[in-house]
């Protein structure tokens, strides 16, 4: 059972005694989103010449990226994710993942694209994302924030590298920065 704390402010949600809050729960609450690189694409970058519109010109997810996209959708729903909202990169492998998560249709978001090999664009990438994610957070939703992106982007915004199919759940302030986070690591195949 939850109980709430009543203080004036947004209602905040306490785990009963002994109880970790599940990333569900967390989700659920407003102030937290889930960052998750996309499954293995096999390769580093993209080729060169590669066109975003273009999925035949990338790097795209092998038949165990996809299992780990599959995998995490499972592994969301264990831990309490019933309904998201599931916004990605505009690069085909992180749409691809972000699909095959199962929580239905997928919003493409710019400042969640690849700055991959154009690191001057570290910056203006990482404070982009910073105001999406207080835009997104800024009203009621009764869906988890689950945000389909790229290592470096999760490494500027969030710090540490991650791994393929890797998240980082990002407790954020009203101006989308992150606090703390927690980090969960590839969910096994089933």
């Amino acid at each position: 059972m939850r109980r709430r704390l009543a203080l004036g402010l947004p209602a905040l949600w306490l785990a009963p005694p002994g109880h970790a809050a599940t990333p569900g729960e967390l989700l659920a609450a407003g102030r937290h989103v889930l960052l998750m690189r996309h499954a293995d694409a096999p390769g580093v970058g993209d080729p060169p010449g590669f066109r975003r519109g273009d999925c035949a010109t990338q790097r795209n997810l092998g038949a165990a990226g996809r299992e780990q996209a599959r995998a995490a959708g499972r592994w969301l729903r264990s831990q309490g994710v019933s309904r998201a909202q599931v916004y990605s990169s505009p690069w085909c492998r992180c749409l691809e993942t972000a699909q095959l998560l199962g929580f239905g249709a997928v919003t493409v978001e710019e400042s969640l694209g690849s700055f991959f090999g154009r690191y001057g664009q570290e910056d203006a990438s990482t404070q982009a994302l910073q105001a999406f994610v207080a835009r997104l957070l800024s009203g009621p939703s009764d869906r988890a924030p689950i945000l389909v992106t790229h290592q470096v982007n999760i490494s500027a915004y969030a710090g540490g590298g991650v791994a393929s199919s890797e998240m980082v759940l990002v407790r954020v302030d009203r101006q989308g920065r992150p606090q703390d986070t927690v980090r969960y690591a590839p969910p096994p195949l089933s």
